[in-house]
């Protein structure tokens, strides 16, 4: 585990591609976009003994995932937009709570606010394309304060500016895989607008395709940001 005092208590585990297990300082345990089948997942993925809470950005199966499984496994309330809530209950998953952007919802103690990404959202089912809604992001406030703002899949855009004035994120996981995110530079100047403490890359590195690096990351970040880079390797943790 690499050791940050920036996350005060909240242990941030990265599980390949864009999915992640956040465990707060009381113990409540949120999966982000848990799509655990990735190449990248470490072996264990899914040997977790609760999860608390699932968190998705959009339904596109690199994020919607493993879902439905996890849900149902540990009824674990899962929080996403509308849209998607109304397949999930379709699918036998009772415990969900569909939101929509710029709303906050409290679970567990932890304050989780839907904000704007700009991507698309499909879900693909038995060889057919449902509507997912649009795609998000998440402000996620822990009991003790720290702030974490996961971007989601996303391009660059001004209002993250306003998300950084409103939320003021401890930490940003950010895309930097390129193509059909962010890359390096859009994802430096994203960080630029958002000025965390702490930066995760994520959505890389998963297949070719997705080519960004955190050395490219680094490179186009201003020189007293670079510092705050922490790259983490799929089944390491920050905390």
């Amino acid at each position: 585990m690499k050791q940050n005092k920036t996350a005060r208590g909240v242990k941030i585990t990265w599980l390949g591609h864009s999915a992640f297990m956040i465990e707060s300082p009381k113990g409540i345990v949120i999966l982000l976009d848990p799509w655990l089948d990735n190449p990248r997942a470490p072996s264990n993925a899914k040997n977790f003994e609760k999860v608390d809470l699932i968190l998705l950005t959009h339904g596109h199966g690199d994020h919607f995932g493993n879902t439905v499984e996890l849900a149902k496994r540990f009824n674990a309330k899962v929080i996403c937009n509308y849209e998607i809530s109304l397949f999930l209950q379709k699918e036998g998953v009772t415990n969900v709570d569909g939101i929509n952007k710029s709303g906050t919802t409290t679970a567990s103690g932890i304050a989780i606010t839907m904000v704007d990404a700009t991507h698309s959202s499909t879900i693909e089912h038995n060889g057919e394309l449902a509507y997912g809604g649009e795609p998000s992001g998440y402000v996620i406030r822990f009991e003790n304060g720290f702030t974490l703002y996961d971007m989601g899949d996303t391009g660059v855009f001004g209002d993250m500016k306003l998300i950084a004035h409103m939320y003021k994120p401890d930490a940003v996981l950010v895309p930097i895989g390129g193509l059909f995110t962010m890359g390096p530079r859009e994802a430096a100047k994203a960080c630029e607008m958002v000025k965390p403490k702490m930066i995760i890359p994520m959505h890389y590195g998963t297949f070719p395709v997705l080519a960004g690096t955190p050395a490219e990351l680094k490179k186009y970040l201003p020189a007293s940001m670079r510092n705050r880079v922490v790259a983490l390797q799929p089944g390491e943790s920050a905390g």
